[in-house]
């Protein structure tokens, strides 16, 4: 396995493809139909925000997407909104959209969606995205990792406990639920600093010069 930074361009489709298969439980009320949500996926898909996984032959494994004051692996403007789902369509889309609306804070690393293909799940690509996001976070000077997981999602949850993720808090989404489709999200923390577990694969990675 392979990680590395950025989307190959040859990859945008099936990262899009994935990522609304992924989110569309959650997303879908608002950022369907389904074509359209992946179009607008595809449109705002930001390369420099993602960890992507490879086999050693170059088939796409799964995505770590994450998120800082530049931007995120899927974010958008208003005007993405508009070339998709029109004026009105944007206007009530994006308001619903900011409800969800995370801050980067400047002491956590933010991860922002990860995401392994159906055929690769099972295989530790989930781990092995998730040791090269607290990688990143490390090389540019974070201390700790921050995700957000939602209720409905015990797996996720269940594999974030595995890798030493602790929950800090708990924010409901009261009549929003109706919505989304979940009831509350449990932020959670990692420390960097912290050894990896001890059955985590080690990929080889292919990473940018560290920033801060």
């Amino acid at each position: 396995m392979i990680i590395s930074f950025g989307i190959p361009e040859h990859d945008r489709d099936r990262v899009a493809d994935l990522y609304w298969q992924a989110f569309e439980q959650k997303l879908g009320l608002v950022m369907g139909p389904s074509d359209k949500g992946r179009s607008f996926v595809r449109r705002v898909l930001m390369s420099d925000h993602a960890l992507c996984a490879h086999t050693d032959d170059g088939a796409l494994l799964g995505v770590a997407g994450f998120k800082t004051h530049a931007g995120a692996l899927v974010s958008g403007t208003f005007a993405d909104l508009r070339q998709i789902y029109g004026l009105f369509g944007a206007s009530w889309r994006g308001f619903l959209l900011n409800m969800l609306e995370r801050d980067t804070e400047n002491r956590r690393f933010l991860m922002d969606g990860i995401f392994v293909a159906p055929e690769a799940r099972g295989r530790g690509v989930g781990t092995a995205l998730l040791g090269a996001i607290t990688d990143t976070a490390r090389d540019r000077g974070y201390e700790e990792v921050r995700l957000d997981v939602i209720d409905s999602n015990d797996r996720a949850r269940a594999l974030y406990e595995r890798e030493g993720f602790t929950a800090i808090k708990t924010a409901r989404l009261g009549p929003l639920r109706h919505i989304f489709g979940f009831r509350s999200a449990t932020t959670m923390v990692r420390a960097v600093h912290q050894p990896d577990p001890i059955n985590a694969p080690a990929p080889k990675t292919n990473a940018p010069p560290s920033t801060t």
